[in-house]
């Protein structure tokens, strides 16, 4: 076996490859689609909140695969700072449909918050994170006891983790000096 040359990226593309799969809507739709048509969910608020925990779990993977990287700290920042100007697009559009005003950035910090108390009040944390951010997910969704939720949520925080870690193996970032 030979092995693969790794890409060199600068720090501010990964940042916008990683906003830009936050944000993307593909692996969502079709993880919306595996669940059953007979349920008990409110299926606006769990694409809703789908989308959120997507790019909340693509802000978590910087800190948690990239720890001793000398950039992760602007990564994130770079990161955070165009989901931002998302977050502000879509307040805008929100606004304009409907007529009331929407802050969707407040409404990420309020999530992260949610879901980091969930962290924080489980003993294992460290260990299993996936446990914790499926019931987590269900409750964000005003049904914290449905299995489906449970499940549907664990799987998009397993398949961002997973995707921003096997993007993040195939490359390496350049340092800013």
């Amino acid at each position: 076996m030979g092995q693969t040359q790794k890409k060199t990226i600068a720090i501010e593309a990964l940042a916008t490859n990683l906003s830009t799969y936050a944000i993307d809507r593909d692996d969502l739709k079709a993880l919306v689609q595996t669940i059953p048509k007979e349920n008990d969910l409110n299926m606006a608020t769990v694409e809703y909140e789908l989308q959120i925990l997507r790019i909340l779990s693509v802000g978590w993977a910087i800190a948690f695969y990239l720890p001793q990287h000398p950039d992760k700290e602007r990564l994130s920042l770079l990161f955070w700072e165009q989901i931002r100007e998302v977050a502000t697009k879509i307040s805008t559009l929100l606004a304009t449909t409907s007529g009331q005003s929407i802050d969707y950035f407040s409404i990420l910090k309020e999530r992260l918050d949610g879901y980091v108390r969930a962290m924080q009040s489980n003993p294992d944390q460290a260990s299993e994170p996936t446990v914790v951010m499926g019931p987590a997910f269900a409750t964000a969704c005003n049904c914290p006891q449905d299995p489906i939720a449970i499940l549907v949520g664990t799987k998009m925080f397993t398949l961002c983790l997973g995707g921003v870690k096997s993007y993040i193996d195939s490359l390496e970032i350049e340092t800013v000096q």
